[in-house]
């Protein structure tokens, strides 16, 4: 079995920051999870990602994850109308250093 991953990109509303970077660094680490990253990438650009052990616990965990989404969405800006205010992928890990 490989491990997984997901990234999600976010842009904040301005002046959001501080909030949103609170709820995210308040979340509980989830079964299977074995890092939680969230990186600033601009003034109001953010990328959160995740490593799991496996999808399946990706996948387990993923209540989890939209609850912790629906937490912060009010601080959120809307990317792109096909996309609204996130923009998720996962696979599988090809290596790791």
């Amino acid at each position: 079995m490989s491990k997984h991953t997901n990234v999600v990109r976010f842009r904040v509303r301005a002046g959001q920051q501080d909030e949103f970077e609170r709820i995210f660094k308040a979340a509980d680490k989830w079964d299977g999870m074995l890092m939680h990253v969230l990186a600033k990438t601009g003034e109001q650009s953010y990328v959160a990602y995740g490593l799991w052990e496996s999808e399946e616990d990706m996948q387990n965990a993923m209540p989890q994850m939209i609850s912790l989404l629906d937490s912060s969405r009010h601080l959120m800006e809307e990317l792109s109308p096909e996309l609204g205010v996130t923009d998720p992928v996962s696979g599988n890990v090809v290596f790791e250093v």
